[in-house]
């Protein structure tokens, strides 16, 4: 199944769910595809923004060794966004409205990231 087709069917399963990508840690799409938006806010530069916030962390975690970051999530009073990371250098992340299904949203991320990191190898 190509990344496309895994994204969308993410935003397909999970209420609420706005936008899913895989990203690099350097803020680079590998593929992101977008359901809908949110009124004011431009979900394209917050996935962008987000590769910055877990280079930082993870440069973090590292120096206090506490172990490799595995997920993290930012919420919002207009959007959460929940990150998987895939490998050192990728991660899946989710954007999704405040309402929308956040549990549902970790577990698909969490379904899709073996398969994806398949692909990235």
């Amino acid at each position: 199944m190509s990344f496309r087709e895994q994204l969308d069917r993410i935003l397909t399963q999970v209420e609420g769910a706005v936008a899913c990508s895989v990203m690099g840690i350097d803020g680079m799409a590998i593929e992101t595809r977008q359901s809908t938006s949110i009124d004011g806010a431009d979900i394209s530069s917050l996935i962008v923004e987000y590769g910055a916030v877990l280079s930082s962390l993870k440069k973090t975690m590292r120096s206090l060794e506490s172990g490799e970051i595995s997920e993290i999530s930012i919420n919002t009073e207009r959007i959460l966004t929940i990150a998987r990371i895939l490998n050192s250098e990728y991660f899946l992340i989710l954007a999704m409205r405040p309402e929308g299904n956040y549990g549902k949203g970790r577990f698909a991320l969490r379904m899709a990231a073996p398969e994806l990191k398949k692909q990235l190898e």
